[in-house]
């Protein structure tokens, strides 16, 4: 289908086609034209049909190249990982881990259907609407068996503070999670397990709903739904991406220099202003939404906290921990 310049970005920067991506895709169509000219001035007796053919075969030549932005992967590759639907992904296998104890969104997941489950199919919300003290109380017991990083002070899978889910925003996120994957739903002042959930679970246990929770985490929840800034920039798109870099090597710093040079177009919606860079801007963005709230809420990575020496920010790594390599195995 073809992209008007007035179009969103394919790439998904939130901006239209004209002012991202449209320029850079230009370039690479003109180098695309100049290698064919070249094989038709050598073979000036070709047909439309053979010409065709060659076209189709340049093409797909340059397409399943690897890309040295890409950090390897082939432009075909890449617009897979962000395109494709969550279960036509290439060059990645998903699992559902044998052993979820080390995972909080399931974790908390388990005490919200148990609960359900003990009285008969629901059980009542606060005023607000919330998940009742004794869940969040409940919860918060369970902070130990985590992992979390090796100089934290205080837990920062949970934010945790009180009994509140309001201040408990991990088990506020599993919540709004599992309402997103069908899993519950709230109704006449209660938290109601859907029937076919309530089969599933007996039946086959937590394991059954690892994968529709995930799939809910990535790509129909609003990554910026727990920060304070305003912009629209979806970093779901690039998900993936992240997440083989980030589990190649464990480097913070290195995931944010690798997403800016792949996607230079997505630097470019941060403007810089007095206090931060647009790349500075982004690396903000990426650690709340994809580092603290995704990865970190699933048991996926621990992170130590930011640590300076002479007055220079230190080099942060991500703890990759084994629930991540069992979830993610690629064979990029």
């Amino acid at each position: 289908m073809k992209i008007s310049r007035n179009d969103p970005c394919p790439c998904g920067s939130s901006t239209i086609y004209q002012r991202c991506c449209m320029n850079n895709a230009a370039k690479q169509q003109a180098d695309v034209f100049d290698d064919i000219a070249q094989t038709v001035a050598m073979n000036p007796n070709l047909t439309l049909d053979e010409l065709s053919r060659v076209v189709q075969r340049k093409m797909a030549q340059r397409n399943n190249q690897p890309h040295t932005d890409f950090c390897g992967l082939s432009p075909t590759q890449m617009a897979n990982w962000l395109y494709a639907p969550f279960n036509e992904l290439i060059g990645v296998t998903i699992n559902t881990p044998v052993d979820l104890s080390s995972c909080p969104v399931m974790r908390y997941l388990a005490l919200i259907l148990d609960e359900a489950v003990q009285q008969g199919g629901s059980f009542k919300a606060t005023s607000k609407g919330n998940l009742p003290t004794k869940l969040v109380k409940q919860a918060s017991g369970l902070l130990p068996e985590f992992a979390v990083a090796e100089y934290e002070l205080e837990p920062s899978i949970s934010d945790y503070m009180g009994s509140n889910e309001d201040k408990f925003i991990a088990l506020h996120y599993t919540r709004v999670l599992a309402e997103i994957a069908g899993i519950i739903y709230r109704r006449n002042g209660r938290f109601q397990i859907k029937k076919t959930a309530q089969k599933q679970y007996q039946s086959h246990g937590l394991s059954i709903f690892f994968q529709p929770m995930l799939e809910a985490a990535i790509t129909q929840y609003n990554w910026g739904y727990l920060d304070s800034w305003q912009d629209n920039v979806d970093l779901r798109t690039f998900w993936l991406f992240m997440l083989w870099r980030l589990q190649s090597h464990g480097s913070i710093d290195q995931l944010i220099a690798e997403v800016c040079i792949a996607f230079p177009d997505l630097v470019s919606q941060f403007p810089r202003d007095a206090y931060d860079t647009s790349q500075q801007h982004l690396s903000m963005r990426i650690e709340a939404r994809f580092i603290n709230h995704f990865l970190q809420f699933w048991g996926f990575i621990t992170v130590d906290p930011k640590r300076y020496a002479n007055k220079k920010r230190l080099p942060r790594k991500a703890n990759i921990q084994l629930l991540l390599t069992q979830t993610f195995e690629f064979s990029i």
